[in-house]
């Protein structure tokens, strides 16, 4: 067979451990895996490189279509921000869009605006709120192909913006939890109590509160876990297959394990940033780092990084939430918008975290960053080094120091929280579908080659 581009002399990450081998292409695929290939029209050289899959996240929000939230995040700058970042996939949240993707009309205005603009593949959510029960609307989104559905326990939306989207109350998450069983698929969760949460905000803000660290102390760990728990009750009366997002404490987890062991389908996500900062450097940092559930003390964050590592939390996601600048340059933490753009720099940050500094496998890195989400979010093309998937591969340098300034981003809103951090390891290269996407020479490529996957 003549392949279309041979892949030698890396340390390539399979399914089953990492080994020095060659990794051959053909038709966006991988046609073999093993030593001394040929037969091919290109031959590239990943000495001194660790090829692993590409990132699979599937916490990503983009505001395209976007309304009044047209300058936060396009899907031209978000997804050439994964591919320089090493994300090859996402799966990309109903929410920051405008009108939200609620419904089959809107999913269908999202997959026109993302049309000819995509640099990686995007799946995407379908969207729960309070007034799509009734219409069809869960159903309609089943067909047009979205690989999950999302809701929100926490107050979220704007009331005032027609079309934007809405947190559910108890009544929604029962019936949209009935209505999505149906269609056997996933619905992932944003878990904090709502009425809690909002008044201890409330009150903080009367009693002059202002850093980001007196917000972190209104959104309480127990604010966190209750809500863990409604859900997962929920999920055994209505027999929905259920996901955490971000979980942020280690008792959230805890509740995870427990409702696994009685027999609940439900697994749990952590985010980057829980696993890199904790709330003690937060208000250095300033609303750049805020978020919700907010980044937690460092006994949180030992306690996550135990749970990764025990295999209790699937994968690390980016929660990539960004906004324009102006929402973020508040005098007061409690009026800045919550959300971490941080999409760019999952793989290189965890590498050094995980890999480099804690000593996590290979395999392990792989499996967290992109075998396990494929699999949980029904992307079978996506998520490992195997013959007949999908070419996504990335190249990381180890051991290879870098100092992330606010030029190498490539969000449309250039700002983040990682700016001026060392980061030990790069991502060099990125394939998609075989294809170079970003080489750290030349680029992001400008020819956009991602497409919308519809399950």
């Amino acid at each position: 067979m003549q392949y279309d581009r041979i892949i030698k002399n890396g340390v390539v990450i399979l399914e089953s451990g990492d080994v020095q081998t060659d990794i051959a292409i053909k038709n966006g695929k991988i046609a073999a895996i093993g030593p001394n290939l040929n037969g091919a029209n290109e031959i590239i050289d990943a000495k001194g490189y660790i090829v692993s899959p590409g990132m699979v996240d599937v916490h990503v929000h983009i505001s395209e279509p976007g309304g009044i939230r047209a300058e936060w995040e396009g899907y031209k700058t978000g997804t050439s921000a994964c591919a320089k970042g090493g994300v090859t996939t996402f799966v990309e949240m109903p929410l920051n869009q405008l009108p939200a993707t609620t419904s089959g009309e809107t999913i269908r205005q999202k997959y026109a605006a993302g049309e000819g603009k995509l640099h990686v593949d995007v799946a995407s959510f379908g969207g729960l709120v309070p007034y799509n029960l009734t219409s069809g609307a869960i159903e309609e989104q089943a067909k047009e192909g979205v690989t999950a559905f999302k809701c929100f326990m926490g107050t979220c939306g704007d009331p005032t913006l027609d079309g934007d989207f809405a947190n559910v109350n108890d009544y929604a998450l029962w019936e949209g939890m009935r209505q999505i069983a149906k269609t056997g698929k996933l619905l992932a969760i944003h878990a904090e109590n709502a009425p809690i949460t909002d008044m201890l905000g409330k009150l903080a803000k009367e009693r002059g509160e202002t850093k980001v660290s007196q917000y972190v102390a209104t959104r309480p760990v127990f604010t966190e876990v209750e809500a863990i728990r409604r859900a997962i009750f929920f999920a055994k009366l209505t027999g929905c297959r259920i996901h955490i997002c971000h979980v942020a404490c280690p008792e959230g987890v805890e509740e995870v394990i427990k409702a696994r062991n009685e027999g609940v389908d439900v697994t749990c996500e952590t985010c980057i940033h829980y696993l890199y900062f904790t709330t003690d450097e937060l208000d250095a940092i300033g609303p750049l780092a805020k978020c919700s559930p907010p980044i937690r003390d460092k006994s949180a964050q030992d306690g996550l990084w135990k749970y990764l590592f025990s295999g209790h939390v699937i994968t690390a996601v980016s929660d990539h939430s960004p906004c324009t600048f102006d929402l973020k340059d508040k005098p007061n933490a409690f009026d800045a918008w919550g959300g971490i753009a941080g999409v760019q720099n999952n793989v290189d940050i965890f590498f050094d975290e995980a890999v480099q500094k804690r000593g996590m496998s290979l395999k392990m890195f792989a499996d967290i960053i992109a075998k396990n989400p494929a699999e949980r979010f029904n992307l079978p093309t996506k998520g490992s080094i195997t013959v007949g998937k999908d070419a996504d591969l990335i190249f990381i340098k180890p051991h290879s120091h870098y100092v992330l300034k606010t030029d190498d981003l490539e969000y449309r809103n250039k700002f983040s929280a990682y700016v001026g951090r060392d980061i030990g390891a790069q991502v060099v290269r990125t394939f998609l579908r075989g294809e170079t996407v970003y080489s750290l020479e030349s680029g992001v490529v400008q020819s956009p080659i991602g497409q919308f996957i519809r399950r």
